[in-house]
């Protein structure tokens, strides 16, 4: 672990940093009322939504018959779209940094026309959700069906059918890179790879499902919502601004989240409809999505073709790479992050870690007839990380080298650094060669092989998979503000201490389940020099939390934890400086210990906090003249100097295929990942775990599966399926740390490492099983039909 230079209350005997602490003071959602009735009752005036939803992809709405519904037992308002679009203003997905990205205005319910399966039509409100879903079975729309536009090439041919019309074609946005000498290096190549891949959409299935309760309370003209969100203060403002309040007046809770993994980032019409209920009813609104409207609803994710070559010398140095991605991401591009940024990043990460200088990348992001794709835990990496590590192995195949040997060979040395990437990114300092290492070791490469071949000789397929990877984490202003978003990449913290000498942390970065609320008490604690459990950490409220970027893209820890950490050390020096006043005494001669104020030399307690907290609130008549406590502390923190921070590492997935049922089974994974400083190793670590059981998900069990009419096929937990514990295999983690140097902190992000480069890791191995058998898949999931398929057992 590394030292934090400077800080020398993080070097001290009670410091938390590196530790693996459990989350203290955490609210858990039974206490008092739950979750919804934190702040705000929940009495017989709240009324509960449930939608028409459209059964088809792509049709015209002819007419809407709700005299039937509006006269239904205990209904209370039923809304159109033109209804709903009075109170509440469209939105449009795009961002003025994406030259040439464009969408339609979105309105929260469809008016003419439906344009994908479960867009919401009509909202009921009434005094409980039976009652609204029963009336919702008595209204009557006429449909004018549609051609529907689902597969990515039918919707770039020429004549196709527009979802859009007015935009001109299907097309929401295209980016071409190149940089080097690319068709000089193909034409020297001594092998070329190339393949065409098939990535299949799925999407979060969360916990908790999304959830809004929203109370408007006309005598203040004040809109208070308790939603299940990732992000307060952007869904403080984006209500602000479509519902026509003033900012000041809206206020966004979200306390403890059961997941969200960048599916609760974005603007969804069905949670805007609610709250515009909220104001034309002026009473409490609650809608919570079920599980068929998630499949339907929710943001799905990875929906991309990609075709690409690599070329490689005769050394096995790969000296070009050419990728062709096409994306499909729905009717829409979502709000206000945009669907353009999962392919941007796959296609700017494509051969990240490697030390090649020749590529060429192309992107088209299409609209369709299906579900909207968007953001999604490890936004692109998997895509990028899937193509080049397939590529990396067929290259090894082709001459003849092992799968570490050829990345052995390729991987970006530790002496380039910073090194700017052929499509720009730069990277401050990564490990891959210490993660190639250590990963190494902690398989035992060696004898996995040797087992390898010993199993052949049984008949048995078993392969051993290798992606190295690179984490995009801690976006800078440069990501969303420069593009007109507002959406902030700083974060704010107020800390004070009570006059108990209880310590009060407000932070703006939001609990998602993965163990804020701890970090930043471990954080605090330790900067400050006082006992963990002195700590209370309050997040998610726009009303008691200051103004923040909250939880996206690995930047709790990184961003959110910088903040805390500076706040710490300023209400430190404040406390030290009472303390000497009271004292009498140098500032500098005394520190802050376990909750006491103790001499530098010798470490003698001299007063504790709680005692200087006493007499700054209570008694400060008998401080010295001029003398004012200051026992609170706010400070606010934005990355500079870096468009985003990058963490990296290799993983490797060990399976064995039984090539008769096309079944794979787990025998292991690895993963060593550096993420910078590591402040708790056990939250670290199962944040990786966690991730490459998402990424496990993604390679063999999950796919959102839709006709070609745009019907989605598997949309409910017994059709779509999800990894459980019995096919999970152990997790081993390994780390190296190399934290950044643009914090004080160093650490980096560690939340979507394990997605980044599972699936990857697996597809590798289940292709190395069967190789033998000359077989070879590039679409995932990895089926068995799909396996018997490429055996040609069916």
């Amino acid at each position: 672990m590394s030292e934090l230079p400077g800080i020398s209350a993080i070097d001290r005997p009670n410091s938390y940093i590196g530790r693996s602490v459990p989350r203290p003071n955490a609210r858990r959602l039974t206490e008092g009322k739950g979750r919804f009735t934190d702040d705000l009752p929940v009495t017989s005036r709240t009324v509960h939504v449930a939608f028409l939803r459209s059964p088809h992809a792509h049709a015209k709405i002819v007419s809407i018959d709700i005299e039937e519904a509006r006269a239904a037992k205990g209904v209370v308002l039923v809304a159109t779209g033109r209804d709903i679009a009075a109170v509440c203003r469209p939105w449009t997905g795009v961002l003025t940094h994406f030259p040439g990205l464009k969408s339609a205005p979105q309105p929260a319910l469809a008016i003419d026309r439906v344009v994908w399966l479960g867009e919401p039509v009509v909202a009921v409100a009434a005094t409980t959700r039976a009652l609204a879903e029963d009336a919702i079975d008595l209204i009557a729309v006429a449909y004018d069906e549609l051609p529907s536009v689902t597969d990515i090439d039918a919707a770039l041919t020429p004549g196709s059918t527009l979802i859009h019309p007015d935009l001109g074609d299907n097309i929401a946005f295209q980016l071409k890179l190149e940089s080097g000498e690319v068709d000089a290096a193909f034409r020297d190549a001594h092998k070329i790879v190339e393949d065409t891949f098939f990535f299949n959409r799925h999407t979060a299935v969360t916990l908790e499902p999304r959830s809004i309760l929203a109370d408007y309370d006309a005598s203040e003209n004040r809109l208070t919502i308790h939603q299940s969100t990732q992000t307060p203060y952007q869904m403080q403002d984006i209500y602000a601004r479509h519902l026509g309040l003033p900012e000041a007046n809206v206020r966004v809770v979200a306390r403890d989240v059961g997941g969200s993994f960048g599916m609760k980032l974005h603007v969804y019409g069905d949670e805007m409809a609610a709250a515009a209920m909220a104001v034309m009813l002026r009473r409490p609104v609650k809608f919570v999505a079920d599980r068929l409207e998630s499949f339907v609803s929710d943001i799905h994710t990875r929906s991309h073709r990609v075709r690409a070559r690599m070329a490689v010398n005769g050394e096995g140095v790969i000296t070009a790479m050419e990728v062709d991605d096409v994306t499909g991401v729905g009717p829409f591009s979502a709000y206000p992050r945009t669907s353009a940024v999962e392919g941007n990043q796959a296609v700017r990460l494509m051969g990240g870690p490697y030390a090649n200088r020749n590529y060429r990348g192309s992107l088209k992001v299409v609209f369709q007839n299906k579900a909207m794709m968007s953001q999604y835990r490890a936004v692109g990496h998997p895509i990028a990380c899937a193509v080049t590590e397939a590529l990396v192995d067929q290259a090894a195949n082709a001459i003849g080298l092992d799968a570490l040997e050829i990345r052995r060979r390729n991987l970006l040395t530790d002496d380039v650094y910073p090194y700017k990437s052929p499509t720009g990114y730069v990277f401050e300092r990564l490990s891959h060669h210490q993660c190639l290492a250590a990963l190494e070791e902690a398989c035992d490469y060696a004898d996995l092989r040797r087992d390898q071949q010993e199993a052949r000789s049984r008949g048995v397929y078993r392969g051993i998979g290798i992606a190295a990877f690179i984490e995009i984490t801690s976006p800078g202003p440069a990501f969303y503000g420069v593009g007109g978003a507002r959406i902030t990449a700083q974060d704010g913290c107020v800390m004070q201490v009570d006059p108990s000498g209880a310590v009060r942390c407000q932070v703006s970065v939001t609990e998602q389940g993965q163990g804020t609320e701890g970090i930043m008490a471990q954080i605090a604690a330790s900067a400050l020099g006082v006992k963990i459990d002195q700590v209370r950490v309050l997040t998610g409220d726009t009303e008691a939390a200051p103004y923040g970027g909250a939880t996206w893209a690995s930047r709790g820890a990184s961003i959110g934890g910088e903040t805390v950490l500076i706040t710490g050390r300023a209400l430190r020096e404040q406390l030290l400086a009472l303390a000497a006043a009271i004292l009498q005494e140098q500032a500098g001669a005394l520190d802050i210990v376990d909750g006491a104020v103790v001499d530098v030399d010798g470490g003698r307690e001299r007063i504790t906090v709680a005692e200087l907290a006493r007499i700054a609130y209570y008694r400060p008549d008998t401080l010295p003249p001029g003398v004012q406590a200051q026992m609170t502390a706010s400070r606010n923190h934005v990355p500079r100097g870096q468009a985003f921070s990058f963490t990296n590492g290799i993983q490797a997935s060990h399976v064995e295929v039984d090539v008769e049922t096309g079944f794979v089974r787990l025998l292991g994974h690895w993963v060593v990942e550096d993420c910078g400083r590591i402040i708790n190793p056990m939250l670290v670590d199962e944040q990786i775990r966690g991730g490459v059981v998402q990424g496990i998900g993604a390679a063999l069990f999950e796919e959102c599966i839709y006709s070609p009419e745009g019907q989605l096929l598997n949309g409910t937990m017994a059709d779509y399926l999800v990894p459980m514990a019995a096919e999970m295999p152990d997790i081993h983690v390994g780390h190296v740390s190399t934290p950044t140097l643009h914090t004080e902190l160093g650490a980096k992000g560690a939340g979507e490492a394990g997605t980044a480069g599972s699936a990857s890791a697996i597809l590798n191995a289940v292709n190395d099983a069967i190789r033998p058998l000359g077989a070879r898949l590039t679409e995932i999931p990895l089926t068995p039909e799909r396996i018997l398929k490429a055996l040609g057992r069916i």
